[in-house]
């Protein structure tokens, strides 16, 4: 691993949601062949690492994040030796590797919970998970009444080998996710050995899924009545967390080359957040903030002041993204009326403007890539894809059925990405797992590649200025007075990005050159656009106009 010190600091990072990436071996479903055989593909993207979504051995109940074995390959995936070979093909190309560990629950299927289940109560096999008996004298009524995160109830029931009904078990997810106790010192151990594994094969960091979550109040009080407590949550943000992370942090810190925990952590209370970066804990956490905001510069702009605030204290990069495998596609996002982001608004035939959310989500592009810290990128936003509205009988995501198939779920923004051609499955690979668009063939790698003005070309040359001027990266950030539906800022003393967010043209500030915009600038700065703009010569390497 080389030893570029602070490399997480200001890296592009690539997700690749695996299923849907590329298929290399014709049966329909994504693949690490399919990915080792785009690995050009992201070299010339120009992206500095990859975060894989769980490629373990499951079920697939959730997409992957209800993991069987953590130290093999899913074989619809592939092979472990596979997954060796890509992380140091890929580090032969500069690009290093990120992978997801998910310590709040594991499967159902896993060795551990059938062991649990065939031990019953009372035995130290169950001590690994949160069994509980029932309430009232039958047992009948559950143990809490905490909410799941995919809605639905937070406990199931077992059954005794004599038929009758047994203990409850904790599930903050699905009930193929059951909960493990984290204050039982085999899980610590266990988590600690899978760092291990995969640092040993060479990976560069792990995403930490949930990362909040995992710590459970012993008690295992109720919530109360009005909803969540202020503070002293039962089972989320607890401070036993930190000492967990400080542990990992020790074993990543055995490695050269840093080696980096992400969290993905979604707490409003900034100071509550900032703690899980401070020195000796995580190196950067997900800024779902500006995410979730709608088209507005003064929501945005809030939000950035914000995020860069409470990182300043710990001295932790921001981490900024877009979307995600869970989030609306922001080409879909940004063209709706109420163009923010949260779980529990995803309904399905909710209209949208297409080309006015894929130009906002152009401009909102450039816009992240402008700002100080890391920037996450999900595969598919480099092409500008919209959200697909999954035909009912092919979805597969749990969060549509345990909402009574009131929320369409995930699926919409998994779908396997075109690469070429004119019709499904777009160089994807065999028939795809979920179905594309029949519209698709304008937005395939293909197409793009020899459209100067696409999406893709944009991307490409936004990470590449971004890496070539010395103002990027941790350079100074400071903002510029602006209209109240414009976002200005400077990076150093020699680039300036403005976004225009408003319904009419604004005369752009004085410069030197235009070294990108999201699209055509003719008289001053359009709506939905944002443009990069060199302030001295020096700071104009190579322009580029979209």
């Amino acid at each position: 691993m080389p030893d570029d010190e602070g490399w997480w600091r200001t890296a592009v990072i690539y997700q690749v949601y695996v299923r849907s990436f590329a298929d290399g071996n014709g049966d329909g479903v994504g693949d690490l062949a399919g990915v080792r055989a785009r690995l050009g593909y992201l070299k010339s993207l120009g992206v500095d690492a990859l975060w894989f979504n769980p490629w373990y051995r499951s079920p697939l109940a959730d997409g992957g994040y209800d993991v069987q074995d953590y130290r093999d390959i899913d074989p619809r995936f592939g092979t472990l030796a596979e997954a060796e070979q890509l992380i140091a093909e890929a580090l032969a190309l500069g690009i290093r590797t990120i992978i997801d560990i998910v310590p709040n629950h594991i499967s159902d299927r896993h060795e551990w919970f059938q062991g649990a289940l065939a031990a019953g109560p009372g035995s130290a096999e169950r001590e690994r998970f949160w069994f509980h008996p029932g309430r009232g004298a039958d047992g009948a009524g559950i143990p809490t009444n905490w909410v799941s995160s995919f809605q639905g109830e937070t406990w199931t029931r077992t059954q005794n080998p004599d038929g009758t009904p047994g203990e409850w078990y904790l599930h903050l997810f699905t009930p193929e996710q059951p909960d493990l106790n984290w204050n039982h010192p085999d899980v610590r151990r266990e988590h600690e050995d899978i760092l291990r594994f995969w640092f040993d094969r060479g990976v560069a960091g792990v995403r930490i899924d949930s990362a909040a979550l995992p710590v459970k109040d012993p008690a295992l009080p109720d919530l109360p009545a009005g909803g969540a407590p202020t503070t002293g949550h039962p089972h989320i943000d607890r401070d036993e967390l930190h000492d967990i992370y400080r542990e990992w942090r020790a074993v990543a810190d055995e490695y050269d080359g840093e080696r980096v925990l992400v969290g993905e952590v979604w707490l409003d209370d900034a100071e509550r957040f900032a703690r899980y970066l401070r020195p000796g804990e995580m190196h950067t956490a997900f800024n779902f903030g500006f995410m979730t905001q709608p088209w507005s510069a003064r929501a945005m702009r809030d939000s950035i002041t914000r995020t860069l605030a409470e990182h300043a204290p710990v001295g932790a990069p921001a981490t900024w993204v877009l979307s995600n495998h869970d989030v609306t596609r922001p080409a879909t996002r940004y063209g709706r009326a109420d163009s923010s982001f949260a779980f529990d608004r995803k309904r399905f035939g909710t209209p949208t403007d297409a080309a006015r959310g894929l130009a906002r989500a152009r401009a909102a592009a450039l816009l992240v890539a402008a700002l100080p810290g890391s920037l996450y990128i999900y595969q598919g936003d480099e092409l500008g894809l919209p959200e697909v509205e999954v035909p009912r009988d092919a979805i597969e995501d749990p969060m549509h059925f345990r909402s009574g198939g009131v929320d369409p779920g995930r699926d919409g923004c998994r779908v396997p990405l075109p690469w070429s051609g004119e019709a499904t499955p777009y160089g994807f690979g065999g028939a795809p797992w979920m179905p594309q668009p029949d519209d698709w063939a304008s937005l395939t790698v293909e197409a793009q590649e020899s459209d100067a003005a696409s999406t893709l070309h944009l991307y490409r040359s936004a990470i590449r200025l971004r890496r070539a001027l010395p103002e990027f990266g941790d350079g100074a950030f400071t903002w510029l007075e602006a209209d109240a539906d414009v976002l200005a800022f400077r990076r150093g003393d020699g680039v300036l990005s403005i976004t225009n967010l408003g319904s009419t043209a604004v005369p752009l500030p004085a410069h030197h050159r235009i070294l990108l915009a999201s699209g055509p600038l003719d008289d001053g700065l359009p709506p939905d656009t944002t443009a990069w703009l060199a302030l001295l010569p020096t700071a104009a390497p190579a322009a580029t106009t979209t």
